[in-house]
Parts: C-alpha cells; structure tokens; sequence
C-alpha cells in the first residue's frame, strides 16, 4: 500500500487538485465557537455536511495547522451559520487572518453559548460528538441541539467564485 501512496504523491498537484475539486458548487458557513476566554471566533468553511438525522449529526473539517483549530479543540460547542446570498462580505471576513473578525458583526449567543451570526439563511447549534484525524484536518463531529432557518436564497461557491442562487 505505501508504494501505491507514494505514486499518488508524485503524480496528483495539489493546485491542480484543488481546481479539479472547485467544480463542486458548495454552500458557505461560518463555523463559530467560544475560545478559552468566552470570546467569539469563527472562520468560512465550505466542508461542511449531513452525516445523520438519528442521532442528529453535522460535520465540519477544520485545519489542524490553523490557528482557529485550538478554539474547536477545547470547545464544547460550535454553531454553523449557513450564510445568505447577501452575506459574501461576511464570508470573506471570516476567511481571513484578521485578529478580530467579529469586530462589527451582529450576533447573539445561540441556546449552547456558541455565537450566532444575525441573517443568516440557517443555524445549527452543536454538542461536540467526536474528531477524526483526516490528514491535514481534523473532521469535527457535532450533534445538532438546536437549528433555526430563513428563506433568503443560499450563498454558493463554485470554481474560486461566490453566486447566489434565484428562486
């Protein structure tokens, strides 16, 4: 198996990798937490998904070198704020190195204390479940304890580019 392994290493480019799998139009999230401190930190993400509806379960993959990754490590809790096609600056924000991206957002404490960002299309507030290192990420398991939706249209990404989707 690793002469296999170490043939895919040769032969796939990562920046190719990455153009290949831009193809798949996603939605946008901020994923959100409470840091050791009890102040808000969050950061974009597109990898985020369904697992289960019994018991009710959500993933998102975080980078383990990232800084945020400490925040999820310790946290109890996170939110995943589904963002609305008017919200591309806000995705943007959270996808930056900025010391304080909620600086000027609005948002409230959801029901576990994690934040929740004001107009988003949708929220799920999460009791941590499990972690499963995944290479360079960890995959952060979440049960679902709390959701609440809007119905403004979706934020998409697609291709390194956003699109907002017309109903």
């Amino acid at each position: 198996m690793l002469q296999v392994a170490a043939a895919y290493e040769e032969t796939i480019d990562p920046r190719e990798l990455r153009r290949v799998l831009g193809s798949f139009a996603t939605g946008v999230t901020v994923v959100t937490a409470l840091d050791e401190f009890g102040q808000p930190r969050g950061m974009t993400a597109n990898s985020f998904t369904s697992v289960s509806l019994q018991p009710p379960l959500v993933l998102v993959c975080v980078a383990t070198g990232s800084l945020i990754w400490q925040t999820f490590a310790r946290a109890r809790h996170f939110a995943v704020n589904v963002l609305s096609g008017h919200q591309r600056d806000l995705s943007k924000r959270f996808a930056e190195r900025r010391p304080d991206r909620f600086e000027g957002v609005e948002w409230s404490p959801g029901v576990t204390g994690a934040p929740v960002l004001d107009s988003v299309l949708a929220h799920l507030e999460c009791r941590r479940y499990r972690e499963v290192e995944a290479g360079d990420h960890m995959i952060l398991l979440g049960e679902v304890v709390s959701f609440d939706q809007d119905i403004h249209p979706p934020l998409v990404f697609h291709r390194g580019d956003y699109a907002m989707l017309a109903r």
